[in-house]
C-alpha cells in the first residue's frame, strides 16, 4: 500500500521486515516537485546517486526538458528501489539561480565573465609555459570523488602520460584513501572483499567508526528491516557518538580518540586467548599470524581499557560476539580512517576477518567503505595515487603494459616515485615546486584542513589556479580560471560504488548556459595541448562517453578491477553490476577471495606493502622473501599515542564528521530547501557533564579554539563520551552558498579552521579526527537552539526541550512497499 512519509523527520521510512538469508523487498520511494503528478512525467531516465557512496539506483523525472523528481529503482540489487533523503532532494540544486553558466577569468584581480575560446587559451597557454620552462613536475591536478568514471581515467591518461606529471590526486585522499591502503597490505590489492548483500547474511554485524545511518542511509534501512525481521543480527557499534546505530547496538565502545588500535589490539588478543580461530583457513591463505599472536599477547581488555576509557567487560563482551559469529559483516569508515593510526586500525579490522576465516562467504566479509559516490573509481583509474587498473609503479612490467594500452614508452610514464598525495601537492605548491594546480569537482577551501595554510597557499600570485565546479565555490573565489561544469542528470557516465557495483547514469537534462561535462573539458584541453603517443596519433582517441568507457576496458582487461564483460547496453535498464565482468564472470563478482587470495603475489600484487608506523615503501625482494605464494598477510600494529593530546589550555579532544542532510561542503545539499532547512548551520555538540562544568546549556554560541584557529557555533548538549566535542566539517566560512565573499577576518563556521596538518604515514589521508581544542561561551542562547537536526545522533540529551527535526509539507516523499515491484522488469 502507497504511504507519504516525511523524509526529513523520518530520513529512513518505514520498515520491510527482513528474515536472515532471504532476499530483501523492494520499496520504492518517490519524490516530485510540488503540483507534479505522475501521469505528467513525459520521460524517467535512469541514473544512480551522486550524494553518497552507496550508489542507490534512480530515475529522474523529466517534463520539458527539467528535472521534476526522482524515485528508486526497484530492481536494482544495491537499494531496491529505496532512496535516503539527499537522493529525493539533492537534485533540486541542479537548477539552483547560482550555476555557473560561462567561464570567468580573472582581470585586475577580479573574475569576470568570459567565454570558453579565452579560458582555454589562457588555460593551454600556461600549461606550454610552464612545460618549457620548469617541466611537467610545476603542474598538478587535485580532482573529486563525484566524477565518472570516463571522467578520471581521460584526466589520468593527459596528466600522466600528456603532461607526464606524477602529481594527480583527488579528494578521495581525504575520505577513502586508508580503504584503499588497508586492502593493498592485507589482500596485495585494492578491491572490496564484501557485498551489499552481506547484511542479509550476517549474524553479527560490526561497525568501526562507521555511523552508516547517516552516511549510507538505504543501507542503514537495510539492516534496519534485518533488526525487525527473523534472526536478527547483533550490531558491534565502535564510535564516541551516540550514533543511531549506537543506540540499536548489542555492544556499544566508545573509546578516547586516538586510540583504536589500542581497541582492536585487545580484541585480537581475546579471539586468539580464547582459539576462536580458524586454524584451517589461517594456515592454507595468510601469512602473518605468529607475528601478530606474539603483538598482541599482553593486550588484555584492562590494558585496553586504561587507554581507551572504555570497560574491560565491554570489550570482552565486543570480542565474545565477534568469536562467536557463525557469519561476521565489519564494515570501516572515517572514525577510523581520519583518525590516529589509521591503516594500522584498518588493518586490525582485516586480521579479525582472517584470523576467523570469515571471508568469501554470503555474511562473511569486510567493507572498507568510501566515503564519496565515486571514489572507488579514481581509484581504479589512476586519479587518486595510483596507476590505473591497480597496477604497481614498483612493478616495471605494470608501467610496460600501461605503456603499451596507451601507445607510449615507459618512460613517458612517471614512475621514479609513488604518485604524490594531496597533501604533498598542496606542500609543493606551497613551496612553489607546483605553479599550476587544476582542482576539479572539490573544494578544498572548506575540505582541506587548517584552512589558514590553504587560503594562503590558493592565494598565492606565482599558483596559477583552474577551478571546474558548478558553483563560484569558496575555492573557486581563489581562481584565475573558472570553468562551468555540468554534474550528474546533465551528463551520461558509469560510477562504481562502494561494494564494486557498476552503474550507468544517463543525461536527462541540458547543463545551463554554457556549461560542458567534465569529460568535454579535459577534450577539449588534450586536442588544444595536442598530446601525441608514440606513433604521432592522438594520445585520447575517444570523443564520448560511450567510447571512453570502451577505452577502459581495455585498460582494465586482465586487471582485478576487469570491466571488460561490461558495456553500455548490459548496463542499461536493469540493475548494476559488481566488478570484475568477464568471461570467467559475465554477471559480476559478488564477492572476492571465495577460494583464497587472488592479487597478492609478487608479479601481479598492487604494491609491495608499506611500514604501518614509518609508512616506508617496501620492495619487491622483501616482499617476496615474506609473502612468495601471494597469500593475505596478517600485519600486525603496536599502538602508539595520538600526536596532539589535550593540555590545561586545550583540555578537550576534538573530532569532525558529517550528518545525515549534508554532502561534503553543501554545494549542492545547502541548495536543496528540505536539506539545508534540516541542518541550516554550523553547532558544537558536547557532553552534559562537559557543559554543566563550564556552565554552558543548550543553544549557548560557544567558540571553539585550537592551536590553529577557532570557529562558533551553537552548541547542542548530547550523550557524546566525555572530553570530547564534535562539529560537522560541512559548513565553509560563508553565511549562505550564494554569498558574494568570504570573511575570514572573524571566527567562522569552518570545522578545519582548526584541525591539523597531519595525516596517516601509510594511506597518507589526513587526520581530520585528532586535533585538541578548548571552548568558551560568547553569548548566552537566551532559548535559542542549536540548529542540529533532532533525528540524528545529534539528538539533544533532553529530546522534549528542542523542537523535533521536520520538513513539513514540502518533504512527503511516497512510499511503496508493493510486491509488484519483485517481478522480473521491476519499474513500471
Amino acid at each position: 500500500m502507497e504511504s507519504s512519509v516525511d523524509r526529513i523527520g523520518d530520513p529512513w521510512g518505514g520498515r520491510v521486515p527482513h528474515g536472515r538469508r532471504k532476499r530483501w523487498s523492494a520499496r520504492v520511494d518517490s519524490f516530485l516537485a510540488e503540483g507534479v503528478d505522475p501521469a505528467m512525467v513525459q520521460e524517467w531516465v535512469q541514473a544512480a546517486s551522486i550524494l553518497h557512496s552507496d550508489g542507490d539506483a534512480m530515475d529522474i523525472a523529466v517534463i520539458d526538458g527539467r528535472m521534476v523528481g526522482v524515485r528508486g529503482r526497484a530492481t536494482d540489487r544495491v537499494n531496491r528501489g529505496r532512496l535516503g533523503p539527499k537522493d529525493l532532494f539533492g537534485w533540486q540544486a541542479n537548477a539552483s539561480p547560482d550555476r555557473l553558466r560561462r567561464p570567468l577569468v580573472r582581470e585586475g584581480g577580479r573574475l569576470v565573465e568570459s567565454d570558453w575560446e579565452t579560458a582555454m587559451s589562457r588555460l593551454v597557454t600556461r600549461s606550454h609555459a610552464l612545460l618549457d620552462d620548469r617541466g611537467p613536475g610545476s603542474i598538478g591536478f587535485y580532482t573529486s570523488g563525484q566524477l565518472f568514471l570516463e571522467e578520471y581515467y581521460t584526466l589520468a591518461v593527459l596528466a600522466r602520460a600528456g603532461i607526464g606529471t606524477n602529481h594527480l590526486d583527488g579528494n578521495t585522499r581525504l575520505c577513502t584513501s586508508t580503504a584503499a591502503e588497508a586492502l593493498k597490505e592485507s589482500f596485495g590489492c585494492d578491491g572490496q572483499p564484501g557485498s551489499y548483500d552481506d547484511i542479509d547474511h550476517a549474524d553479527v554485524i560490526a561497525l568501526f567508526g562507521h555511523n552508516i545511518a547517516e552516511t549510507q542511509p538505504v543501507q542503514w534501512m537495510r539492516i534496519l528491516d534485518r533488526l525487525e525481521g527473523t534472526e536478527p543480527p547483533r550490531l558491534i557499534c565502535v564510535d564516541p557518538r551516540p550514533t543511531p546505530v549506537a543506540r540499536n547496538a548489542a555492544v556499544h565502545l566508545a573509546p578516547r580518540i586516538g586510540t583504536n588500535v589500542a581497541l582492536l589490539n585487545a580484541l585480537l588478543h581475546e579471539i586468539i586467548r580464547t582459539d576462536r580461530i580458524d586454524h584451517r583457513y589461517v594456515d592454507a591463505h595468510t601469512v602473518g599470524f605468529e607475528e601478530l599472536a606474539a603483538r598482541v599477547k599482553d593486550c588484555t581488555p584492562a590494558w585496553a581499557a586504561g587507554i581507551c576509557d572504555v570497560p574491560a567487560e565491554r570489550i570482552g563482551e565486543a570480542a565474545e560476539l565477534l568469536g562467536t559469529a557463525d557469519r561476521l559483516l565489519s564494515t570501516v569508515l572515517q572514525g577510523v580512517y581520519q583518525s590516529h593510526q589509521a591503516t594500522a586500525a584498518a588493518v586490525q579490522v582485516n586480521n579479525l576477518h582472517l584470523i576467523r576465516g570469515m571471508l568469501g562467504r554470503p555474511g562473511a566479509g569486510v567493507l572498507q567503505m568510501n566515503g564519496q559516490p565515486t571514489a572507488q573509481n579514481t581509484r581504479e583509474c589512476g586519479a587518486n595515487g595510483d596507476l590505473p587498473g591497480f597496477r604497481n609503479w614498483q612493478n616495471d612490467a605494470h608501467v610496460a603494459d600501461l605503456a603499451e594500452v596507451w601507445n607510449v614508452e615507459p618512460s613517458t610514464i612517471p614512475h621514479y616515485a609513488p604518485p604524490t598525495h594531496a597533501m604533498q601537492m598542496f606542500r609543493y605548491a606551497e613551496q612553489g615546486s607546483i605553479r599550476m594546480l587544476w582542482i576539479s569537482g572539490t573544494n578544498p577551501a572548506v575540505s582541506l584542513p587548517e584552512l589558514a595554510r590553504i587560503r594562503s597557499i590558493l592565494a598565492q600570485d606565482r599558483l596559477f589556479v583552474v577551478v571546474q565546479d558548478l558553483f563560484l565555490t569558496e575555492t573557486a573565489q581563489f581562481a584565475d580560471v573558472v570553468l562551468p561544469a555540468a554534474t550528474w542528470g546533465e551528463k551520461t557516465g558509469t560510477l562504481t560504488n562502494a561494494d564494486r557495483t557498476v552503474h550507468l547514469s544517463a543525461k536527462a537534462v541540458d547543463p545551463p548556459g554554457e556549461a560542458k561535462p567534465d569529460l568535454n573539458i579535459f577534450l577539449d584541453y588534450a586536442a588544444r595541448m595536442d598530446f601525441r603517443d608514440k606513433d604521432g596519433g592522438p594520445l585520447i582517441s575517444w570523443n564520448d562517453p560511450e567510447s571512453a568507457f570502451e577505452a577502459w576496458k581495455r585498460c582494465s582487461a586482465g586487471r582485478p578491477c576487469d570491466y571488460t564483460g561490461l558495456s553500455y547496453a548490459k548496463l542499461r535498464d536493469g540493475s548494476g553490476i559488481q566488478w570484475p565482468v568477464n568471461e570467467q564472470a559475465p554477471d559480476g563478482t559478488e564477492r572476492l577471495y571465495t577460494d583464497g587470495v587472488s592479487w597478492a603475489h609478487p608479479d601481479v600484487c598492487e604494491n609491495y606493502g608499506k611500514d604501518l608506523v614509518t609508512g616506508a615503501a617496501d620492495g619487491v625482494v622483501e616482499y617476496r622473501s615474506l609473502n612468495p605464494d601471494g597469500k593475505a598477510m596478517i600485519k600486525a600494529a603496536d599502538y602508539l599515542p595520538p600526536h596532539e593530546i589535550p593540555t590545561e589550555e586545550y583540555p578537550f579532544q576534538l573530532t569532525t564528521g558529517r550528518t545525515l542532510y549534508h554532502f561534503h561542503s553543501r554545494t549542492k545539499t545547502g541548495r536543496a530547501p528540505q536539506l539545508n532547512e534540516a541542518a541550516p548551520d554550523m553547532w558544537v555538540e558536547v557532553n552534559e557533564a562537559d557543559a554543566a562544568a563550564q556552565d554552558l546549556a543548550e543553544g549557548d554560541l560557544v567558540e571553539v579554539r585550537s592551536p590553529r584557529g577557532a570557529l562558533r557555533g551553537r552548541l547542542r548538549v548530547t550523550k557524546l563520551r566525555p572530553g570530547l566535542l564534535f562539529v560537522p566539517f560541512h559548513y565553509g566560512y560563508w553565511d549562505t552558498p550564494a554569498s558574494s565573499g568570504p570573511d575570514t577576518t572573524t571566527p567562522g563556521r569552518a570545522a578545519n579552521e582548526t584541525t591539523i596538518t597531519d595525516w596517516d604515514p601509510a594511506s597518507k589521508q589526513p587526520l581530520f579526527k585528532t586535533a585538541t581544542a578548548a571552548l568558551s561561551l560568547i553569548e548566552r542562547g537566551n532559548g535559542k537552539q542549536a540548529p542540529a537536526p533532532t533525528t540524528t545522533a545529534s539528538a539533544p540529551m533532553d529530546p522534549a526541550s528542542v523542537p523535533a527535526t521536520t520538513g513539513g509539507p514540502r518533504a512527503q516523499v511516497s512510499q511503496a512497499p508493493d510486491t509488484a515491484w519483485d517481478a522480473p522488469g521491476g519499474n513500471p
